[in-house]
């Protein structure tokens, strides 16, 4: 179990999904992986073993249902200041949740939306890196060169790869700080960027110990499975939407 207690600013720390109904997002969640839900109205954090990883929320606007990232910031301000003179645009805020911290949701050059969080009192996921849990985020991009520049330039990232069998996946890390467990194959603060021609667009990626399993109960709860599972060389992943529409992806990694 990798439990967390806050982040070190510029890492992913938190995810939420949207959409019109999010009664029904709660009872597809909870029931593929086992979360819990609290809260009332259009918000709900949920939580595994009693200890945060994601949330579940009505859409802002006319945004459509999707899950997003937000990356642990000192100040959403200065964050959203940054993301604008590197070449993005702030979507919404930045804004106080009160009691909880400051938000702002942000768009990359390429438009792909993620969110930054200025703690206060909600510290971002709980518990990451176990089944049920949220591992990774990943960017899909048109512009990987591009991306490289926004995201180095708004959060400090330095471009690298990471050797999966054959593959050199191309990835981000920040300096000085690998972050994870030592067996664990993905970092999770790693962030890996699309090919050409790929649509711009945050991904999540969700441990589970059963992939068979999980692909078959997000179907039987109305979800959909859009690819796989198929093998890679550190394990099993498939992609997934929910009954709204939200993509994401689950994965299974082989015994070290």
């Amino acid at each position: 179990m990798s439990q967390r207690d806050g982040f070190q600013p510029g890492v992913p720390s938190w995810v939420a999904v949207t959409g019109p109904d999010p009664e029904r997002a709660v009872a597809f969640y909870t029931g593929l992986f086992g979360w819990q839900a609290t809260g009332t109205g259009p918000y709900a954090v949920c939580t595994l073993d009693g200890r945060d990883v994601a949330a579940i929320g009505a859409p802002l606007g006319s945004d459509s249902p999707a899950w997003r990232t937000y990356i642990w910031v000192e100040s959403a301000d200065d964050a959203a200041a940054r993301a604008t003179a590197a070449g993005g645009r702030v979507v919404t805020g930045p804004h106080d949740l009160p009691g909880l911290g400051r938000t702002a949701v942000l768009a990359d050059p390429a438009g792909a939306v993620f969110g930054v969080w200025q703690p206060d009192e909600h510290r971002g996921a709980q518990v990451v890196n176990e089944a049920g849990a949220w591992a990774m985020s990943a960017l899909t991009s048109p512009e990987p060169a591009a991306a490289e520049a926004f995201y180095g330039a708004a959060f400090g990232w330095q471009a690298d790869t990471f050797a999966m069998g054959d593959l050199e996946i191309p990835l981000w890390r920040l300096p000085g700080f690998v972050g994870g467990e030592p067996q664990q194959p993905v970092p999770r603060d790693v962030i890996a960027t699309g090919e050409p021609g790929e649509q711009a667009g945050w991904r999540v990626d969700f441990w589970v110990a059963d992939i068979d399993a999980t692909t078959a109960k997000a179907a039987e709860l109305g979800g959909s499975v859009l690819a796989g599972p198929i093998e890679l060389p550190i394990g099993r992943t498939a992609s997934l939407a929910d009954p709204q529409g939200a993509t994401f992806s689950v994965s299974q990694l082989v015994a070290p």
